[in-house]
Parts: structure tokens; sequence; C-alpha cells
């Protein structure tokens, strides 16, 4: 089973990305949703341990969580703590599921893939990309959004040209959506070993 990593700065259009993956009938470990997931169950009771008064009804609330390690370092730190070894485990569960329907071809969507190491645990990774005054507008359209917040949340991400170097296979969201669709689905033949696709690396 090959295994693709997913990645792209913020606004750059990774969920979009992923869903046409999942159109494709690839399966996609969404590690963000897990998050959410997580906040919403199993992690809660930690996070509420660490940061006090950021749970609500037994939620997380990331508008609290965000005041309490946005701009510092060491509570983010402490909260990657707690959850990256939760998505971890709900990661391998994931693949172990999916080797075991005999899946060919699965991807796992991780944000901050070589921020935290994640290079090692995929075979190939696609990085989304889109010039930055898009990944601007986009960001900054988003609710409660403002140039303070995205400039912190830019400064932990490795910069996008960075990335692309690092990158097996690149897909440009800037140039419109069938534009990625057409190099989504490259990247699939590409990888099953169908040459006949569009190549996108």
């Amino acid at each position: 089973m090959i295994v693709l990593g997913l990645t792209g700065s913020i606004g750059m259009g990774k969920s979009t990305t992923a869903a046409m993956f999942r159109e494709a009938g690839v399966p996609v470990h969404d590690s963000d949703e897990t998050v959410h997931r997580l906040y919403a169950g199993k992690a809660a009771p930690s996070v509420e341990e660490a940061f006090p008064g950021t749970v609500v009804d037994g939620v997380v609330d990331r508008n609290r969580l965000s005041k309490q390690v946005l701009g510092n370092p060491e509570a983010m730190k402490r909260l990657e703590a707690i959850v990256h070894p939760l998505v971890r485990d709900e990661m391998a569960d994931f693949l172990a599921r999916s080797k075991q329907d005999g899946q060919k071809l699965v991807v796992l969507d991780i944000p901050l893939l070589f921020e935290t190491g994640g290079r090692d645990r995929v075979d190939k990774v696609v990085v989304v990309s889109a010039p930055a005054e898009i990944q601007r507008q986009r960001v900054l359209e988003r609710p409660g959004m403002t140039e303070e917040k995205f400039a912190a949340i830019l400064a932990k991400q490795v910069p996008d040209a960075e990335k692309r170097l690092r990158a097996d296979y690149i897909v440009d969201t800037g140039q419109g959506l069938e534009v990625a669709r057409q190099a989504v689905t490259g990247i699939i033949a590409d990888v099953l070993g169908d040459k006949g696709g569009i190549a996108a690396s």
C-alpha cells in the first residue's frame, strides 16, 4: 500500500485537494478533522487540565485555546504533547484498516507534515500551493482571522518555497479547480504505475 502525505501552508487549498482525492476513490485521513473530534472527546480533559478555562460543555473552545497558545511556543509545545500522540494513534488505526481492506493507495492529510517529522511516515509528499497574494486573500477572509493571527501561523510553518522544493508532487490551486483536479488525477496514475496520467511533479 502506498501512503501519500498531503500538506500545504494555511490557505493553500489543501482541504479542497483532499476532497478531490476522496472523489477519485482514495481514502483520506484528515488530521484537522481528527483534532476536532478529539477536542470534543478524548483530548478535552487533558487540554482543560493544561489550559484551564478552555473547555466549554466538554468541548475544547478553539478561540479560548488559541488565546492561550498562539504566539507562545512553550504553551504550543504543551498542547502538541497532548494532541499529537492521539492523532498518531488514530492515523495508525486508519492505515491498519486500509491495509486490511486491500487499499493500494491512501492519503494522510497532515497540515504540519514537515514541521512534525511526518515525512518519515509517508512514501511520497504532495504539496498544495498557490501564489502568496491568493493565499493571503483566502486566509484573511476567514471569520475571526487577523493580520497578527495570520503572521503567527505562518511563523511556525515551513515556508511554501521550501515545501515545494521538498515535494514529490505539487498541486497548484491558484489556477482553478480544473487544473488542480487534473494534477490529482495525474498523481494517482503516476504513483499507481500508470504513466499515462498527467505527472504533476
